[in-house]
């Protein structure tokens, strides 16, 4: 009966680690597509960034 036992302790456990490894992999591919969409973005709205930016800034200094 301790085999037994012993037994579906091991399954249990590496069943949980391959699932928590699995989510992990989730996790890092979301945060990839989310980095890839900010930069492209970025890119597209880069100019109009800066420029809107510095709009902000004088408008501030000149208060």
């Amino acid at each position: 009966m301790t085999f037994i036992r012993e037994l579906f302790i091991r399954v249990r456990e590496t069943m949980t680690r391959r699932l928590r490894a699995q989510t992990m992999v989730e996790y890092a591919l979301i945060i990839a597509a989310i980095g890839v969409v900010a930069w492209g973005a970025y890119n597209l709205m880069g100019q109009d960034i800066g420029s809107m930016a510095s709009g902000i800034d004088s408008a501030l200094t000149s208060s």
